[in-house]
């Protein structure tokens, strides 16, 4: 018989999750289960079916052409007629196993894909109305007009008022020297310069501590307002504080825009842009949708979680949204096209391929390799290997969860060896041990010149109990085994040296 294909995976996949309602239907269900003597099965009322070889429970490459254990002490399961693999690479499944395995079918078919980009974010604060309030000169706070950090501000509103012995000297410099009349006739020309530099250099020194003077009058106070509308997000001193140029006394920030920024992971950055609309959720209000715009992509990555910030804006006109907020971002990339799409459980992903099992007839299906391209919600993008109509499955074809037996079924499920013709041996030797209750034997063999091997003592299993029954070490004998593969050699007849056969047992070959 030709290899099988690899949508023998499915049986494998029926083999090893399904095991305990196999174990099951041993005791509760004669039509599905082999007992250790049987080569064939009957329903009730229904006909025969002949089990043409066994496969290891665990979906291993090892087969038996007879009931076995495992290691473990799981039985082989039997694989029977009508349910082997045609030429085709197709598998054919029982009714019964299909039912028993829940086997789920759906159509490719062509419609708009789910496919935008989720991410998760925060709401963080526009940078670019955020303002500092910090006084330019050296003075002590003498009285706070706003106290406290969250408090809102409207522009123009005084915030706090100062003394500052540098601004009053400053002041009176000035007013001295617009004070002097020195255009009058015969004013001394010398004098009239030095005035003039000394209110040039108090008006510079204002004007860079950004305060003004209003009618040559000097004032030893002066008040600070809000530069802006917003929020205090930070403020920093006390009454009667000494501070010096350049200290922070508020943070304010305009919140009437905020920013979302949304962690997006780098698979999905070739599908975002800037100006790319965008919908907003935030825990805080369930069921309310805020609509965006990506603003930027930050050039930069993170290793650690393979993500790259990405900014979006966001009105806030109400002031409901909160810097903090947690948000889920949906990025609408997918557009309104039509695709040929399968179910997202349809596509079996070994890291380097995709395949689907196609429906290739009653109770038969074929695997069918497939390039896929946008991933949506629910569904796949198929570019190749399929079109509109294909019925695939979408159910029990992922119950291997683990990728490395997942390749391990679609690589070496293929047609068992022992199914084929198996090579046998036969040889002169001395029974070494008998381990009746895991079914191996110990021999002391000659060489066998066929398989290059010397003389030497190694183990054997045995096709039956029964072949070395009555058999004790220290006998000599002839035997006869079979290679059935993997390295497995079982004995199938064991005949004593006077001509005496003891039990034989003839395996498939």
């Amino acid at each position: 018989m030709k290899k099988s294909s690899l949508v023998l995976s499915l049986v494998a996949v029926a083999v090893i999750a399904a095991y305990g309602g196999y174990r099951t239907g041993q005791h509760g269900d004669t039509s599905n289960a082999a007992t250790p003597n049987q080569a064939s099965v009957a329903g009730e009322g229904k006909a025969e079916r002949k089990a043409l070889y066994y496969r290891n429970p665990m979906g291993l490459p090892d087969t038996s052409p007879t009931p076995k254990k495992d290691s473990m002490g799981m039985d082989y399961i039997a694989v029977y007629e009508g349910d082997e693999p045609d030429g085709e690479g197709a598998v054919k499944v029982s009714p019964a196993r299909l039912q028993t395995l829940g086997v789920k079918t759906a159509k490719a078919e062509m419609q708009v894909l789910d496919g935008g980009v989720r991410a998760v974010g925060r709401i963080e604060v526009d940078e670019r109305q955020t303002y500092d309030i910090a006084p330019r000169f050296e003075g002590w706070i003498e009285r706070l007009l706003v106290n406290a950090s969250g408090d809102p501000v409207k522009r123009g509103q005084p915030l706090f008022s100062v003394y500052s012995p540098e601004l009053v000297s400053a002041q009176k410099e000035l007013a001295i020297a617009q004070a002097l009349k020195l255009d009058t006739p015969g004013a001394d020309p010398s004098a009239r310069e030095a005035a003039q530099r000394l209110a040039d250099a108090a008006r510079e020194r204002l004007a860079n501590w950004q305060v003004g003077v209003k009618d040559n009058q000097v004032g030893s106070r002066i008040t600070f307002a809000s530069p802006v509308a917003g929020i205090v997000l930070e403020k920093k001193a006390v009454e009667g504080m000494r501070f010096a140029p350049g200290t922070t006394i508020y943070r304010i920030a305009d919140l009437s825009t905020v920013w979302v920024i949304a962690d997006v992971y780098e698979q999905d950055l070739k599908r975002v842009k800037v100006g790319e609309s965008a919908m907003v959720d935030i825990d805080a209000f369930p069921g309310r949708h805020f609509a965006a715009k990506v603003s930027y992509l930050y050039p930069t990555l993170n290793t650690a979680t393979r993500t790259t910030p990405v900014r979006l804006e966001l009105p806030n006109k109400d002031g409901l949204l909160r810097p903090g907020m947690f948000a889920h971002v949906e990025l609408a990339t997918a557009g309104n096209t039509t695709r040929l799409t399968v179910p997202k459980s349809a596509v079996i992903d070994t890291g380097e391929r995709q395949i689907v099992l196609r429906v290739a007839g009653e109770g038969k299906f074929q695997p069918q390799p497939v390039k896929i391209g946008m991933r949506g919600k629910d569904a796949v993008e198929i570019l190749e290997g399929l079109e509109a109509g294909v019925e695939v499955v979408v159910a029990a074809n992922f119950l291997i969860d683990a990728e490395s037996n997942l390749k391990a079924a679609l690589s070496t499920f293929s047609e068992p060896k022992a199914a084929a013709a198996a090579k046998s041996y036969s040889a002169m030797g001395t029974i070494d041990t008998v381990d009746a209750a895991n079914n191996t034997i110990s021999m002391n063999h000659e060489a066998i010149p066929a398989l290059k091997w010397p003389a030497m003592t190694m183990e054997f299993g045995l096709a039956d109990a029964n072949v070395a029954k009555g058999l004790l070490p220290g006998q000599t004998v002839h035997f006869s085994f079979e290679d059935r593969g993997n390295g497995e050699f079982v004995i199938v007849r064991l005949e004593k040296m006077d001509g005496k056969t003891t039990t034989s047992h003839q395996g498939a070959h």
